[in-house]
């Protein structure tokens, strides 16, 4: 029983999982963000490619 008890604790104790649940949350989060702020994001890219090309024919 007190080999039992002890696997338990130690099971409690680990914190191995926290960097992955840490992890999951922050794509969460990203992920939340994009979904939010996609039509800037979308407006954004295209102008810097714009520009990239635009300038690119300078070079």
């Amino acid at each position: 029983m007190n080999y039992l008890m002890n696997k338990v604790k130690g099971f409690v104790v680990e914190e191995d999982g926290i960097g992955t649940v840490e992890m999951i949350l922050i794509l969460v989060v990203l992920i939340g963000l994009v979904l939010i702020f996609k039509d800037n994001l979308n407006q954004l890219v295209e102008s810097l490619f714009k520009t990239i090309k635009a300038q690119a024919g300078r070079v």
